[in-house]
């Protein structure tokens, strides 16, 4: 059954109406449409042409985006609210679906009747026109934040990777040294048991306590030569399993003639006693060392995290190192620029000048410029980090050797909401928020491109120049 016709009366339902003249009132209604929907209909979908003002007498409306085949809920209007497209929009095409929430009234106004409004009744204009700005501002704030989490997802993403490497050493070497810990007591027993003269092991246990080897590792034909040396030499001390042995004693550096040096005092049936202790110790020690180094970079990265965050500062403008920015951003970004072979080239200015500066903000800069240098680079590619003094300024360049910005983009591609990536991969933000916070900083934000170099300069004032 059809809703009654809108009468004025219903009008007073919508507070951005409610006070309105009658004669604009009669106006809306002989020119708007009324329509019904039943709960759950679509009201719109994309593609559809953006043509009618919205007004919203009973029900609502849910607004989705579509990303990749599925619905994400964005905002609802209710009844009492205007919604749709305002006098000035620029909108055309409709970008997601709206559907009824219940049974939903409304009247619809084209927006072919807008410059007669405008005559009409030129308050309204202006309040529609200053809902428009409320409008598109919530909307830039969500989309600022929707970028900002898309960031901070990708940097979580990478820096997951980065500590699940460390983390599960940890863990392996933790189970290997339990499992030899375990062992330990029975190996040592029979040590014991076959050499019961405490001075015929010490030649055995200063080995047992020397250090892992450094430098680089060996090659893997050189370790495969030493291995099979070592394998040979212990068959011939009767040492079972001579190849698990093996290993721990050339991961310590050890070779047959230390090994038969530290041996020479030991009777003969206690010398494959001796070598499985020998070997327990030893691999237990670099596992400790694993366990050591694997931590030590976990650790690493969380002042990594703590340098890029700018976590244990207060979050006001400060003297701040551009350097040290650029570094923390990039070791933030490690993952994803290892993922494509990007080499990262410094050329970075002696004694440059601190700036005065929110770190968590620039950081947020170099991360989006950085980041859109990886995203434009083929694997392989190059990003150069470049720092200048220039008279007043501290320039900051981020330079990249990816296709170029085509000429006909470069004039937009600084714009809010300007973006080149598939729908769902870009807001169109990261320059924008780029752009404002350098000019928030008292600086600009500049832009070249020609295929094999693209880049961006930050000027940002030095340090006592910012107030």
């Amino acid at each position: 059954m059809a809703a009654p016709l809108l009468t004025l009366v219903d009008f007073t339902t919508i507070p951005l109406l409610a006070d309105l003249p009658i004669e604009t009132l009669e106006w809306l209604l002989a020119n708007g449409e009324q329509r019904e929907f039943t709960g759950g209909q679509t009201i719109m979908q994309p593609g559809d042409p953006a043509e009618f003002m919205v007004m919203i007498f009973k029900g609502g409306i849910q607004f989705y985006a579509i990303r990749n085949g599925n619905r994400e809920p964005i905002f609802r209007v209710e009844a009492g609210q205007v919604s749709g497209v305002l006098p000035y929009s620029r909108l055309q095409v409709i970008a997601g679906l709206s559907v009824a929430i219940g049974e939903t009234v409304v009247l619809l106004l084209h927006r072919k009747h807008f410059p007669e409004l405008e005559r009409i009744s030129p308050d309204l204009v202006q309040r529609l026109v200053g809902l428009m700005s409320d409008r598109v501002r919530n909307e830039a704030r969500g989309q600022e934040r929707d970028e900002k989490l898309r960031a901070l997802g990708k940097l979580s993403a990478g820096l997951a990777h980065e500590l699940n490497n460390p983390a599960a050493a940890i863990v392996r070497a933790a189970e290997a040294l339990a499992t030899r810990l375990h062992a330990a007591p029975t190996q040592f027993g029979n040590l014991l048991h076959h050499c019961p003269e405490p001075a015929a092991l010490a030649a055995l246990t200063t080995l047992a306590a020397t250090p892992p080897p450094t430098g680089p590792p060996l090659s893997g034909l050189a370790r495969a030569d030493r291995e099979d040396e070592l394998i040979d030499w212990l068959d011939t001390q009767q040492v079972p399993d001579p190849y698990t042995l093996a290993t721990g004693l050339l991961d310590a550096g050890l070779m047959p003639a230390q090994l038969e040096t530290a041996t020479a005092a030991l009777p003969e049936p206690s010398r494959p006693a001796a070598l499985i202790w020998l070997s327990t110790q030893l691999t237990m020690q670099r596992l400790i060392q694993d366990v050591q180094e694997a931590g030590g970079r976990i650790s690493t990265l969380v002042t990594n995290v703590k340098t890029y965050s700018h976590m244990d500062r207060a979050g006001g403008f400060a003297p701040l190192d551009v350097h040290e920015g650029l570094e923390s951003t990039v070791n933030m970004l490690n993952y994803q620029l290892r993922e494509k072979n990007i080499n990262i080239v410094r050329d970075y200015a002696p004694d440059l000048p601190k700036v005065s500066g929110q770190v968590s903000s620039l950081n947020q800069v170099w991360t989006n410029l950085i980041d859109n240098a990886l995203d434009a680079l083929p694997p392989g590619g190059e990003i150069t980090l470049r720092t200048r003094l220039d008279g007043e300024y501290v320039r900051v360049f981020v330079v990249d050797n990816g296709p170029g910005i085509p000429a006909d983009i470069l004039p937009r591609i600084l714009e809010p909401f300007f973006t080149t990536k598939p729908a769902g991969e870009g807001t169109g933000l990261g320059l924008d928020i780029a752009l404002r916070t350098i000019e928030t900083h008292g600086g600009k934000l500049e832009v070249s491109s020609q295929p094999g170099h693209t880049e961006f300069c930050a000027w940002l004032p030095i340090g006592e120049m910012v107030s």
